[in-house]
């Protein structure tokens, strides 16, 4: 067994790697902070995005905490008793109250409106815990935790089983997801980071389930992922569970949380000296794993983060489906949407990349200079930009690392699949030592730089991109440089695929031309990064 104490509001622990890969999620040693205590029993953390505070329950004690950093305080008393919460995309809060059997959406300005309530004219049990798809879509487990007293509010039950629910997109009445009797009190349920499937346990069962989520949002084809989640001499149950954007299944569990590999096999156990009931990411990065403990939460810092949920991209969701500023965001003048300023990174895990900056690519005369580069470039100021932060980047110890797209004299090993490749080729254009392969004036490597060469769009592919990082111990990426559409979006994608935390100052990025870069930016570059400029960026250091 590892060794665990608490000392000073901080446990001291050997977490468990069954798997070698467990310490790439997480330092073996990583102290296990208590950031509050003395409560009832802990429930439903979750982080808002945009003001950067914690919320979560005390379900005896009928009280909704904020956390952040004046300390905690009550926010909500009576509570109903909730316990699972989420924001949807707009940021609304959705709450599963046991007092009430019901699921309720809680509106920024103070509305409530009862979601769900009943299933085939009867109440539902208790909602436990609750989950949001991409698409608006909420998905809920209803156990008859909240029938209980303590827990709940002491009371017959009107189903016979213990249910998965979906409400559809817009809203609906409540379908029933899984066969009513498969579950015996179903708890914790996420969604993988591609939402191909739906994670569900069962704290009865110590196990958990999977399923895939088909088109039309009913899931199909279901199996057990793991089972015998149980010791006879620690405390702890399947509970919360989260997916991480590796798709390792995070899951409450005797002394901790244990972690499942995409495939099903155990690879290790996060130790914590109280029993786990929940557990949300947050922080401004989002590599900080929140745990609801019972009389206590804690906080521990993870080098993975979530799957990323629709309310998780740093800035209010339009009250219409299109392309208006987001309440709370700014818009540049090129009609790029940006985050609202206001969160902070940390230096020390930060890298800046920039790609492609190359004569070729950007500069007057040379190969791509028809396609309008140099133009946009220059009305992006873009060079101008990114020197500016690149030097703000190594007086803050921040490493800067160019990518530079690199083929030798006839382009050999240049594949001609694609139109991109062909037009290089047929303009011999990014050949080593030429004057178009080199970097364009300012933007040259100093000294302590790091270069990756490449010959696809994604700086990831077939490169040490990685290798650099990993041996750096950086897990947010800023990435700045040319074909906005193309290189700029390849690797933003990539990176956060890989886990990465990536970051797009869209003012030190450029293309062909505004209307791309700002397509690109607002309908691609959403999903995968958080969208700033320079100023903001250099801010977020402080």
């Amino acid at each position: 067994m590892a060794a665990l104490s608490l000392v000073e509001g901080f446990a001291m622990t050997t977490h468990v790697a069954v798997r070698p890969g467990f310490a790439d999620l997480i330092d073996l040693w990583a102290p296990v902070r208590q950031i509050g205590t003395g409560f009832q029993f802990t429930e439903g953390p979750v982080w808002h995005p945009r003001e950067g505070f914690l919320l979560f329950s005390d379900m005896p004690g009928d009280v909704r905490r904020r956390h952040d950093s004046s300390g905690i305080r009550e926010v909500m008393k009576p509570a109903n008793k909730c316990n699972g919460m989420t924001y949807d995309a707009e940021l609304n809060l959705i709450v599963c109250e046991h007092a009430t059997s019901t699921l309720v959406r809680e509106r920024p300005d103070g509305r409530r409106e009862v979601l769900a309530s009943h299933f085939e004219g009867m109440e539902l049990n208790s909602p436990n815990d609750v989950c949001v798809k991409s698409d608006g879509s909420i998905y809920f487990s209803d156990p008859w935790y909240g029938r209980m007293p303590v827990y709940g509010v002491e009371r017959p039950r009107q189903l016979g089983f213990q249910g998965v629910y979906r409400l559809p997109p817009g809203g609906g009445k409540p379908q029933l997801m899984v066969d009513r009797y498969l579950f015996e009190q179903p708890n914790g349920l996420c969604f993988s980071p591609d939402e191909k499937l739906l994670y569900i346990n069962d704290t009865v069962q110590q196990l958990i389930r999977v399923f895939e989520v088909q088109s039309d949002g009913t899931l199909a084809r279901g199996r057990v992922f793991a089972s015998g989640i149980y010791s006879p001499s620690e405390p702890g149950v399947p509970d919360g569970m989260k997916c991480d954007a590796q798709g390792n299944v995070w899951v409450c569990g005797p002394g901790g949380v244990w972690v499942y590999a995409p495939d099903g096999a155990l690879i290790g156990k996060l130790r914590v000296p109280e029993l786990v009931g929940n557990l949300t990411w947050g922080g401004p990065d989002f590599r900080t794993l929140f745990l609801t403990a019972t009389h206590s939460v804690y906080a521990v810092e993870t080098k993975v983060g979530p799957r990323v949920e629709p309310y998780m991209q740093m800035r209010q969701a339009a009250e219409r489906s299109d392309s208006k500023p987001q309440a709370g965001a700014s818009v540049a003048r090129n009609g790029a949407l940006k985050a609202a300023p206001g969160y902070t990174l940390d230096p020390a895990r930060c890298a800046l990349i920039i790609q492609d900056m190359q004569n070729d690519v950007v500069m007057e005369g040379g190969a791509f200079a028809a396609s309008g580069s140099p133009i946009h470039c220059r009305e992006q100021n873009a060079i101008a930009n990114a020197a500016r932060l690149a030097a703000a980047a190594r007086a803050r110890g921040i490493p800067v690392i160019h990518v530079w797209f690199v083929v030798e004299a006839g382009a050999p090993g240049v594949t001609m699949n694609a139109p991109l490749f062909e037009s290089l080729a047929d303009a011999k254009a990014m050949v080593r030592g030429s004057w178009g392969a080199a970097p364009v004036p300012g933007l040259e490597a100093q000294s302590g730089d790091h270069i990756v060469e490449k010959q696809r769009m994604s700086a990831w592919e077939g490169t040490r991109l990685e290798t650099v990082l990993r041996a750096l111990r950086r897990d947010i990426v800023i990435v700045t440089g040319a074909w906005t559409n193309m290189s700029i979006e390849h690797t933003s994608r990539t990176g956060a695929d890989k886990g990465y935390y990536v970051v797009v100052p869209e003012d030190c990025c450029s293309t062909m031309n505004a209307e791309w870069h700002t397509a690109s930016v607002n309908y691609a570059l959403q999903n995968v990064a958080v969208v700033t400029d320079t100023d903001v960026l250099i801010g977020s250091w402080s």
